[in-house]
């Protein structure tokens, strides 16, 4: 028997008992009470459901659906963080297209709206569509994998709906809870539930970054990106994920809390990219054994096992073995509950470690680093197009590097141009995608979008041009052949 996986994604109230004979109307006045207790949700919906949006995201063929899979042993083995998109459609023989669809909210009347990244990583085209049953074309103005962010935008004339944004923080277990979202591809369903659990950290996987609201709304494909609601008609989470052994709703939901996915739009619309902390450790949970030797209360903290060099870690004097008891006063009872405090700490501020060493309690104070960006994360903020002729025929936008981005990849100074956007044939057809580093064109160094515009000024129908493309941190080189008819 398989074991569940967690499913990214994209109650009804029980009312009724009739009262017929004695023992049942005996009963009636209770069973009233607890209906007339229960929360109407009419008025959150007619408020809120205007600004929420159906997403749909194609893929053309030569780009696909990136779905984060089970490895080599299947179920059994599966990612506990395996992702799926909404209701991907099979492509037929005449159009050769796979489309995933999810949901979205909009949260502000400019334009801006926000899903899920597994909604529409690497999509050759992203639509939205209106309550009012307008399909709007959305450019991805940049996407964060770790949050499972993406921020779209679409340009309408007048202003549009929005939802109005709560915070998460203050949810407790037990609280009230409304999902809008299009399941299956059922547009403005409404569900319903309660906080299960908050801070839920589910392991390593693709996002330590977040400690995750866990609900029991009825939660299903398609539902992806879209909002869930506190009774106040504010978006307290995203919904992001489901735990089940089908792929279908089983009782257990997790949403990305509003919090972490408002702070990744704001980095996002400013600087193009997510900047997460970094501490610089790897740290294990405290196991039976280490509670005897250490003499402890109980198995709460995380044990430092490695620390990085030139860390702020290390600078602070942090070693192996320390146990990490509080992180900028708020405490740490499992190694799961570190990386999402420390990733929502802007780089270089400092911030108090409590640890226990050697039995006693000390505190640390550390400069926190900056987490290496995700070499799968999209951004169009700041990026300045090739427009010259030449450089068009190519399909591509390129962008500039800043001293950061090179020295998170590797590179000198000087070098290399990133990839903003995928617009033509001829660089999907080549492989290339968002993100990739343009280091040389033909035996041209490039370190800058100047260098790149000229390098690629004679740049003809049916000629073709060789790229040394780097991703991740391997380089390749790519002929990039622009179609005659171009």
């Amino acid at each position: 028997m398989s074991r569940p996986t967690l499913r990214l994604l994209a109650c009804s109230v029980l009312i009724g008992l009739a009262a017929a004979g004695g023992v049942q109307a005996q009963v009636a006045a209770p069973a009233a009470a607890a209906t007339a207790a229960l929360p109407d949700f009419t008025g959150i919906v007619q408020q809120n459901a205007p600004a929420v949006v159906h997403v749909e995201a194609k893929y053309n063929g030569r780009s696909q659906p990136r779905i984060a899979g089970n490895g080599a042993g299947g179920d059994d083995q599966a990612e506990i963080l395996r992702r799926f998109f909404g209701m991907p459609m099979m492509p037929s023989p005449e159009d050769q297209k796979h489309i995933s669809l999810g949901s979205g909210f909009i949260i502000s009347s400019d334009g801006y709206i926000l899903t899920n990244n597994h909604v529409v990583d690497h999509a050759d085209e992203v639509t939205v569509r209106l309550q009012d049953r307008r399909t709007l074309t959305a450019k991805v103005v940049g996407t964060d994998p770790q949050y499972d962010i993406a921020l779209l935008k679409v340009n309408v004339p007048g202003k549009l709906p929005t939802v109005h944004i709560g915070e998460s923080q203050s949810l407790k277990p037990g609280q009230w809870v409304l999902a809008i979202g299009s399941p299956f591809g059922f547009d403005y369903t409404v569900t319903q539930g309660i906080v299960s659990a908050i801070g839920r950290n589910l392991g390593s996987g693709d996002q330590p970054y977040t400690s995750f609201i866990q609900t029991d709304v009825p939660i299903n494909r398609g539902n992806s990106g879209g909002p869930l609601f506190n009774l106040q008609g504010q978006v307290v989470g995203i919904n992001s994920q489901i735990y089940s052994n089908t792929g279908g709703y089983q009782g257990v939901a997790f949403s990305i809390p509003i919090d972490v996915a408002m702070n990744a739009v704001e980095q996002l619309k400013t600087k193009g990219f997510v900047t997460r902390g970094q501490l610089g450790v790897m740290v294990q949970g405290i196991s039976d054994d280490m509670v005897k030797v250490y003499k402890l209360d109980r198995g709460a903290g995380a044990a430092v096992t490695q620390v990085s060099p030139d860390s702020g870690a290390e600078k602070a004097g942090i070693e192996p073995g320390d146990i990490i008891l509080k992180y900028n006063g708020q405490e740490i009872d499992q190694p799961g509950d570190l990386p999402p405090l420390v990733g929502l700490t802007k780089p270089g501020t400092k911030v108090p470690l409590e640890i226990l060493r050697d039995g006693k309690h000390k505190t640390l104070e550390v400069t926190v680093g900056s987490a290496p960006r995700d070499p799968d994360a999209v951004s169009s903020t700041g990026s300045i197009a090739a427009s010259v002729t030449g450089a068009r025929a190519l399909g591509l936008t390129v962008g500039p590097l800043d001293a950061d981005d090179r020295k998170q990849m590797g590179l000198r100074a000087g070098e290399g141009v990133q990839v903003t956007d995928i617009s033509g044939e001829a660089a999907a057809q080549a492989g290339l995608r968002p993100g990739d580093v343009i280091l040389r064109v033909d035996q041209t160094p490039i370190g800058s979008v100047a260098d790149f515009k000229s390098a690629t000024r004679e740049v003809k129908a049916g000629s073709t041009v060789l790229l040394l493309v780097r991703r991740g941190d391997q380089s390749s080189f790519l002929g990039v052949t622009v179609p005659k008819d171009k």
